[in-house]
């Protein structure tokens, strides 16, 4: 029998002022990883994103399970006791306000780690402070800014990556600082200010196309024209009309590729025995790859691939990890119950740790769930409580169901 684990951040309080996607993943991240964390959400209302459309649909329920839900306004004075309390016993204070907000909430991170020398205060921005730490960002105005679009579109036509790739990233890192923060706060005893930011988190991300800039005198191409380093790196069209990627890297892959469909005089031809010949020669190779691939269903081409030992993918659509076989037998998606009671599986977070079960705890909260036990625990008497609610100071919603 296996025993239950402790989690690895059981025990960590962590407060979570984000809102949109940054400051919400890098807090779903510590609270899958076993902290306590506390949704911030603004009374009566809660997070806006809750009522977002669009791709935005996704943003709130992905972003907050595991978490419990105060709603509360910040605006008043009750309200900011209220969040005054709270950083006085918590961990981790994670926040991606414009810049400005929580200063002019009294709230800003002289303050919060003057009520408490302990705390970690996480700030998720734009930019790290320099001549642009002013504006406002986006993650497809730092895609933009940074490279990253123009590498992804064809020339001309600077292209966003098709998921919130940099503000998922930005929250990573900011989780990577706070644990470091943690682990320096056993040393010392004392917390930090720790910031992480969109810009320089695209920077980073492009850091292996500026050491290529560094070592050519000519204009980067981006990614759909770039010279690929390998003979074999492209999509082909299936007979069924589905698509698949197929990578042929290394020499042993073109062997056993080229020796299970019967091509004996590629396997002979001594100019194709390397990788850089085969590049050289990708105007007589790929077209023999498109009509052998061209004359398979996809499920002919898995079976191929799989057995030649090649790396390959059918090109998916986001819907179609729904019904992946890999995910149902691993459990990488898990059962989660959304806000608006939508029943559905989402993606667990992608490590294993011995044997803590880093799974789903609790379903994202709706609205204030948590309101009323979190407002006792602060020594707020009942009356006091039902008097803040009539007030419109804080907003109590239904219990997390699990």
């Amino acid at each position: 029998m296996i025993r239950e684990k402790h989690l690895p951040l059981a025990g960590i309080r962590a407060l979570d002022f984000g809102h949109t996607v940054m400051g919400p993943s890098c807090a779903m991240i510590l609270a899958d990883l076993g902290a306590d964390v506390l949704k911030i959400e603004p009374a009566p209302g809660g997070d806006p994103t809750r009522q977002l459309q669009g791709f935005g649909m996704g943003y709130f329920g992905y972003f907050n399970r595991n978490k419990r839900s105060l709603a509360v306004d910040l605006k008043s004075d009750a309200g900011r006791e209220i969040a005054r309390r709270l950083i006085k016993g918590a961990d981790v204070l994670v926040e991606n306000f414009a810049p400005g907000t929580m200063g002019r909430l009294g709230l800003d991170a002289e303050t919060a780690t003057t009520l408490n020398p302990r705390l970690v205060y996480a700030s998720l921005k734009g930019f790290l402070d320099g001549p642009y730490a002013h504006r406002l960002a986006l993650d497809e105005v730092v895609q933009m800014m940074s490279g990253l679009a123009y590498m992804t579109g064809p020339s001309g036509r600077p292209l966003r990556a098709g998921t919130s790739v940099v503000d998922i990233a930005g929250g990573m890192f900011a989780v990577i600082a706070i644990l470091a923060a943690l682990r320096e706060r056993e040393a010392t005893g004392e917390g930090q200010v720790v910031e992480a930011a969109l810009f320089e988190t695209t920077v980073f991300l492009m850091g292996q196309h500026l050491a290529y800039a560094a070592q050519t005198n000519e204009p980067i191409p981006p990614m759909p024209e770039r010279v690929s380093a390998w003979a074999v790196y492209e999509p082909f069209t299936l007979r069924d009309g589905r698509q698949i990627f197929v990578g042929i890297t290394t020499d042993g892959h073109w062997q056993r590729f080229c020796a299970l469909v019967g091509w004996q005089d590629m396997l002979a031809d001594a100019s194709l025995a390397t990788n850089n010949g085969r590049v050289a020669a990708r105007g007589r190779i790929l077209p023999c790859f498109a009509c052998l691939f061209g004359s398979l269903t996809q499920d002919e081409a898995v079976a191929l691939c799989e057995k030649a030992r090649i790396p390959f993918a059918p090109i998916a659509r986001p819907e179609d990890l729904f019904h992946d076989p890999h995910l149902a037998a691993t459990g990488g998606l898990m059962p989660t119950r959304l806000p608006n009671g939508v029943e559905t599986r989402l993606p667990r977070l992608p490590i294993h740790m011995g044997e803590a079960d880093l799974s789903l705890r609790s379903d994202p909260p709706d609205v204030g769930a948590d309101t009323a036990d979190v407002l006792e625990a602060l020594g707020y008497a009942p009356d006091t409580i039902a008097a803040l609610a009539r007030e419109g100071v804080v907003a109590m919603g239904t219990a997390a169901s699990r």
